[in-house]
């Protein structure tokens, strides 16, 4: 199957050449195809099972001793199965999808058992075993599974996904007795499942086909091709594959996709959620898995792929994980999941030790070093038994054990990320790391979705997290943090006082808006419920912020959502709820050792009447840990901060008010069920001590503006002597400081018209960093995403760029410097200058 120029052109991440070497164009013959589908099947084997070499080593037998008692497990609930109903006891068949697809998954962890050596010969290699396996598949099939008409109940990502992946790779493990007709009957009713697609196959213009669902969809196509010796299936599902490593450029937008990695490393998964810590871990372990499956086939060159993902994993993966941790901000829905990020990494970390295997030379050699820098700092041993892959545990344990590779992280010491495109920023430092997530009209306020995260309203609002070197993040972050501290009080928000419902709450215990019969159909999969009810975006352009090194400014206003707003306009049901949210402009700049925080004309919607309060930090610990919070002194001169510290983690955090009320500190003990933000987690009682730094406003009151500085790690002393960031301006208008030590001005502007502060004039809405230290450094940016140029004028002496971006223009003005910044089509990068 030729694979048309166009098509490759289209395709720039990889460029023209990169993607012509990945999939060759031209038919193999006959005995080609034969030989690279027989490798594709071998190599799929011995990537879920392992083979005898791998299986001998030590460090596998926790991975063998799991296949073993999934397996056995299975067995006797297959023995156990009552009635018509059940093909594995206690899964009743016919109305419950996720009782479907437990039935397949357990079809195949017993598969993958009598396939994998090693494990005893009661399992492994038992034609009988494999028989009850068969027979299970045609019953399922004849049963529950080959009825078009009765499928298809549901989540859609069960029938297109889920119950493909575990068919295809039970029938591949099975594929020397696996009946032809039994192969064939399923691949068709496979197809016929593929409902958001066309004709039996991906659409690549359907929002359900993008992305890690794409990835998962073309690797089970591939699959299948290899089962039914179809070339023509492998080809075209590889095609497809490869627009997943297309870097999305959103003012040329391939088939409507907005889903997948960005420049700046964002990574977006259902149009507008910033997700590399659940999709995207999901992307890149299933693309790196894909390479493996296709290693020696004659299909695909995956070296010419390898750069690309690699560059995800510096770029997207490397600046969320700190010390062994993925960070919440990024975690859409999952972080209502008791899984941690420790094992979230584990992930990645698999991925990576593969990807290094692929990758030669310096590439090669980071991802080694990176994979025992994240062994050496995470505060969490990784199981290799989480592996996927057996090989992938041999790789791994070899690559620790090779003293020749040094441990050495992707990031520098001091780094300032912004992921811009999915409004996150990040900042690190020896010893702390910083995590800001936002929205606008371009990313949502939060996810919800099936049951999880169910009180999410204010996680896209400015909600920040503060991780602490040392700690087991665990006792930090993670589910217990949503769980114990109240939602509407999660650091860094500003949320009015009031009480909202879930959305089974809201609707009679469903877990969507179910009204088909409505204009906008809302069912569980529609458009409508993705905009309005899963993650729904607010309703203004300015978020974002420059980086200048390894420093950095972000802006950010509060807004209401899609959803308040439509309903007003009448758009919506009488009985669809919405919120409003309360108003707020606030900024973040970003140093060394504090994180300072300037919000203005803080307070509720106009006419809404509810007190507001805003969430300078909140922070948890165990219910037995050594607690403290000191204050100083009310009403002093100089004595206007607050000190958390938790003697038993070995952590602290100052805070200094630079302006505003006196925030109040609080420290309580909660107790609240995991059950409380997933519908799905056990009802497990958490029990944290809950310390929070808040500034409340009355009903009624005008609105206000404070400042505040954080400190991590402070102790008392450094917090009561500080003498960081001089705040210059705080107004909804401009919002600016200046730290004398790094000689760093630093502003955000919101509005039109000119705005003056220390030195600088800027037009428009921007964010601003200057640095004199020797020279002058400088970065801007158009946070809005809206604006074609920004300009920005350096009062004083005439100074002429040395260094930079192109899009920077240097022209003089009568006393000073003028920078015309081209920031078209630029999505909120930062364009920098060295002038001298």
């Amino acid at each position: 199957m030729e694979i048309s120029r166009r098509r490759l052109l289209s395709l720039s991440a990889l460029g023209a050449a990169g993607v012509l070497g990945a999939v060759p164009g031209l038919p193999a013959s006959a005995a080609e195809v034969e030989a690279g589908v027989a490798r594709l099947i071998s190599n799929t084997v011995e990537v879920f099972a392992g083979n005898a070499g791998s299986n001998s080593r030590t460090e596998v037998r926790g991975k063998l001793a799991a296949v073993e008692r999934a397996a056995r497990a299975n067995l006797v609930a297959l023995d156990a199965a009552g009635g018509d109903s059940e093909l594995f006891g206690g899964l009743p068949l016919g109305t419950s999808d996720a009782n479907l697809n437990s039935s397949y998954q357990k079809l195949y962890e017993i598969a993958l058992a009598t396939r994998t050596p090693g494990l005893p010969t009661d399992l492994y290699g038992n034609a009988g075993v494999q028989t009850r396996v068969l027979d299970g598949l045609q019953w399922v099939h004849t049963h529950f599974y080959g009825d078009q008409d009765k499928g298809y109940y549901g989540n859609w990502f069960h029938w297109e996904i889920g119950l493909s992946q575990h068919i295809s790779k039970t029938l591949v493990l099975l594929a020397e007795r696996a009946p032809d007709e039994l192969v064939r009957t399923y691949v068709a009713s496979m197809d016929a499942y593929l409902r958001n697609g066309k004709d039996g196959d991906v659409d690549l213009d359907s929002r359900f086909h993008t992305g890690a669902n794409l990835a998962d969809i073309t690797t089970n196509r591939i699959l299948q091709g290899a089962l039914v010796g179809d070339e023509g299936r492998i080809r075209k599902a590889l095609t497809d594959q490869l627009t997943v490593f297309a870097t999305i450029d959103p003012y040329a937008l391939r088939h409507g996709v907005t889903d997948g990695y960005y420049a700046d490393g964002s990574f977006i998964q259902h149009a507008s959620v910033a997700y590399t810590g659940s999709y995207g871990k999901a992307l890149l372990s299933r693309v790196v898995q894909t390479l493996k499956l296709l290693d020696g086939t004659g299909f695909a060159h995956g070296a010419e792929l390898v750069p690309t993902v690699s560059g995800w994993v510096r770029d997207g993966f490397a600046p969320l994980i700190f010390e062994g941790w993925m960070m919440e901000a990024v975690k859409g829905r999952a972080v209502s999941r008791t899984g941690t990020g420790y094992a979230d990494v584990a992930t990645v970390v698999e991925a990576v030790v593969d990807l290094a295997s692929l990758a030669t030379g310096d590439t090669a050699a980071a991802l080694g070093s990176y994979v025992k820098h994240l062994r050496a700092t995470s505060r969490a041993a990784l199981d290799p038994a989480s592996f996927v892959s057996p090989l992938s545990i041999v790789r791994y344990a070899d690559l620790l054990a090779d003293d020749s590779v040094p441990a050495a992280d992707l990031n520098p010491p001091a780094r300032s990320v912004a992921f811009n495109a999915m409004e996150r920023t990040v900042h690190r430092r020896p010893g702390y790391a910083f995590a800001l997530a936002r929205s606008s009209r371009r990313i949502s306020k939060y996810e919800y979705m099936s049951g999880e995260n169910l009180l999410p309203w204010f996680q896209g609002a400015g909600a920040h997290y503060l991780y602490l070197s040392g700690q087991d993040q665990t006792q930090a972050y993670g589910v217990d943090y949503f769980t114990a501290v109240s939602p509407y009080g999660l650091a860094g928000v500003t949320a009015p006082v009031e009480q909202r419902r879930s959305v089974p709450d809201s609707y009679g215990g469903k877990l969507f808006y179910d009204n088909p019969g409505h204009p906008l159909n809302f069912t569980a999969s529609s458009e409508s419920q993705n905009t309005y009810v899963y993650f729904p975006t607010a309703t203004q352009d300015h978020s974002g912020g420059a980086v200048l090194g390894a420093y950095g400014a972000v802006g950010w206003v509060l807004s209401d959502d899609v959803p308040w707003r439509d309903k007003r306009a009448g758009v919506l049901p009488d009985d669809f709820v919405v919120y409003r949210s309360a108003r707020a402009t606030k900024s973040w700049f970003l140093f060394d050792d504090e994180i300072v925080v300037l919000a203005a004309g803080v307070g509720d919607a106009p006419g809404a009447g509810r007190a507001v309060t805003t969430t300078l930090d909140a922070r948890i610990a165990a219910a037995g840990d050594a607690v403290s919070v000191t204050e100083g002194a009310a009403g002093a001169a100089g004595e206007r901060w607050v000190r958390y510290a938790n003697a038993t983690q070995g952590t602290a955090v100052g805070y200094v008010l630079l302006g505003g009320p006196r925030p109040k500190a609080r420290l309580e003990t909660v107790t609240r069920s995991r059950r409380l933000v997933r519908s799905s987690n056990p009802d497990t009682a958490v029990t944290r001590q809950v310390f929070s730094l808040t500034v409340e406003g009355p009903a009624g009151a005008r609105p206000t503006a404070f400042a505040c500085a954080l400190l991590p790690n402070a102790s008392e002393s450094a917090v009561r002597r500080h003498r960081g960031a001089e705040v210059l301006a705080n107004t909804p208008r401009l919002q600016a400081v200046h730290h004398r030590g790094l000689g760093l001005t630093a502003a955000n502007t919101f509005t039109p018209g000119t705005h003056h502060t220390a030195g600088l004039t800027v037009e428009g809405p921007a964010s601003v960093l200057v640095r004199r230290d020797g020279e002058l450094g400088v970065a801007v940016c158009d946070p809005t995403t809206l604006r074609d140029t920004v300009t920005v004028v350096l009062r004083g002496r005439t100074l002429r760029k040395v260094s930079g971006d192109d899009a920077v223009r240097v022209t003089r003005v009568p006393g000073g410097t003028r920078l015309d910044v081209t920031t078209r089509h630029a999505y909120g990068r930062s364009f920098t200058a060295t002038l001298r």
